[in-house]
């Protein structure tokens, strides 16, 4: 037999597999899946439900004086976090409003480095607007360090 006529003829022991799955069975096997989802989604909802309710039920007894929204372990009352957070935590601690905390900041800023003040009354030791300040040094110069000799002793100039 030539190597033509071997190309031509099928092999007895290969093939295809006849035991598929069914469209059938493909579909079922989908609504299985898609059950299952939904029974899960069902106990982990009922789940929840229960531990937050049991969660709300060893909740201390409110003050009947007390007329704020209810208050849970999820919306505690702001003043309590605060005074809890200022009595337990050390420095430094985070910032509750960034935005305004850093504006108060620029804000005290620009009023020190445009303004007159102390710095050390004792020492006399003052600040001036930056404005002042550099009219001064265009008007008197910056100061000079005095040479000094190998003694190490600064003469000063004539």
């Amino acid at each position: 037999m030539s190597e033509e006529d071997k190309i031509g003829e099928q092999n007895a022991d290969t093939g295809f597999e006849h035991e598929d799955w069914s469209p059938r069975t493909v579909y079922y096997f989908l609504l299985g899946v898609g059950v299952m989802c939904l029974v899960v989604f069902f106990f982990l909802r009922g789940m929840y439900a229960y531990l937050d309710a049991r969660s709300q039920a060893m909740q201390p007894p409110q003050n009947p004086l007390v007329a704020t929204a209810p208050v849970t372990e999820r919306n505690p009352p702001r003043a309590q976090v605060q005074s809890e957070i200022r009595s337990t935590f050390p420095e430094p601690r985070l910032e509750d409003n960034e935005r305004q905390e850093i504006n108060g900041f620029r804000l005290h800023e620009e009023d020190t480095l445009n303004s007159y003040g102390w710095v050390d009354q004792q020492a006399g030791v003052v600040h001036i607007p930056i404005e002042r300040a550099m009219q001064l040094v265009a008007q008197r110069g910056l100061p000079v360090k005095p040479e000094s000799d190998h003694g190490g002793t600064a003469k000063p100039k004539p």
